[in-house]
């Protein structure tokens, strides 16, 4: 097993990607401290997994708050002993016009998407330090590598992500902390499926041709899965990807190539 006796942290677990990473990092043997701000979604996914005869518990909150993020580290020592892994996958998304764009939903975006990941890091970061290394992996977006219209704070909070995601990954790179970004395409979640029907008003088709609107664009032919991600963390979160910081990881089926 790839994460036999390590210990992970994911933020936004209860569902989509964050829950498909759990499964997979537990199913390779990691004991993992689950995050999300839906207590009911958090606490399923860790009885889930526990059910399973892995080690899972759950912390509720909201981690662009500094308090939640320190509990969640103080929760995974307490547990565990100390953290190896961590990744940042909560986040928010909205499609909506720049002019139309309120402040609160920029400052929700970046709050979400980048500020609690800077958070989570500080958070976790010292207790790598005592324990010789370890593998932030944060889940991005090829928004951030490529701005598209009507998408202005979450491309910013992506683009955002990059940069936490390089200028900590040289900072600690002798100290052997390793930091890497996934940049997906569109990924096929439940928070995918509530903005397709913006998507179709901001491309001007029907709702039922998104599908094939979408993966009509892409050299695969198919949207990313939560699984595609979740191989992705897995490899990264591992000693297998031993040489590997600073990368930022376009996963877009051919898509984006950079």
């Amino acid at each position: 097993m790839k994460l036999k006796n390590k210990t992970a942290v994911i933020t936004g677990a209860g569902r989509g990607i964050g829950l498909a990473i759990a499964k997979k990092f537990a199913h390779e043997g990691a004991r993992l401290v689950l995050n999300d701000i839906n207590p009911e979604s958090v606490e399923a996914a860790a009885e889930e997994i526990s059910k399973a005869h892995r080690k899972a518990i759950s912390v509720a909150g909201d981690v662009g708050d500094p308090t939640v993020a320190a509990s969640i580290a103080e929760r995974a020592v307490e547990a565990f002993e100390g953290i190896d892994i961590l990744v940042n996958n909560a986040g928010v998304s909205e499609i909506v016009p720049f002019l139309e764009t309120s402040q609160e939903t920029w400052e929700t975006t970046l709050r979400t998407n980048l500020t609690a990941a800077f958070l989570m890091c500080k958070a976790v970061i010292p207790t790598m330090l005592e324990r010789g290394g370890g593998s932030i992996v944060n889940i991005g977006s090829v928004a951030g590598k490529q701005g598209t219209d009507q998408y202005t704070a979450y491309c910013a909070s992506k683009a955002g992500l990059i940069g936490l995601t390089q200028s900590l990954a040289r900072e600690f790179a002798s100290r052997q902390i390793r930091i890497n970004a996934i940049c997906p395409g569109i990924v096929a979640t439940p928070m995918w499926e509530e903005m397709a029907g913006d998507y179709a008003t901001k491309k001007g088709i029907p709702p039922e041709e998104v599908a094939e609107y979408i993966t009509g664009r892409i050299p695969l032919n198919r949207l990313c899965t939560v699984e595609d991600v979740a191989e992705l963390a897995l490899y990264l979160a591992s000693d297998e990807a031993g040489y590997m910081t600073g990368q930022a990881i376009s996963l877009t089926g051919g898509l984006v190539m950079t």
